[in-house]
């Protein structure tokens, strides 16, 4: 089984950056505009719909707003895993700063390439929306 974690510093209070990232039925369209097309929630599922046509069926794990982490599966849609678990984590570093760690383990190996490159685009557009996004008073850019 493949694995692969990424790790992105945002702008932003962990707080408001868990509001976005906590929101199972809505988060992918908020997180990554245009990145993510549509978003839509039923029960314990979502269907996300991406710039490129790609949909992905995925379904709640666990949400721990205490720890500030989500767990997901895609479970259907245009790609189809074996396996698939992912989790995004929001570690708090300093008052108006975050990190975001996005893990995910797949099967078949081979799955793990393209989803690492999706992941990598889907941080760029991430940070760019969450970056200072509800903080009444942000710190200087660093």
């Amino acid at each position: 089984m493949a694995s692969i974690t990424k790790e992105i510093t945002i702008e932003t209070s962990a707080d408001a950056a868990w509001e976005v990232i906590s929101d199972f039925a809505a988060g992918p369209t908020r997180m990554a505009p245009g990145f993510v097309t549509d978003t839509h929630h039923e029960a314990d599922h979502r269907h996300v719909t991406f710039a490129d046509g790609t949909t992905a069926r995925e379904r709640l794990i666990s949400l721990d707003h205490d720890a500030r982490r989500i767990v997901y599966s895609v479970v259907g849609g245009t790609a189809q895993p074996e396996h698939d678990n992912a989790a995004m984590h929001i570690i708090a570093d300093g008052p108006h700063r975050c990190r975001l760690r996005w893990s995910r383990d797949v099967l078949p190996d081979t799955l793990a390439e393209p989803m690492a490159a999706v992941m990598d685009q889907g941080l760029v557009v991430i940070k760019r929306t969450l970056t200072h996004q509800g903080d009444p008073h942000p710190g200087p850019p660093r």
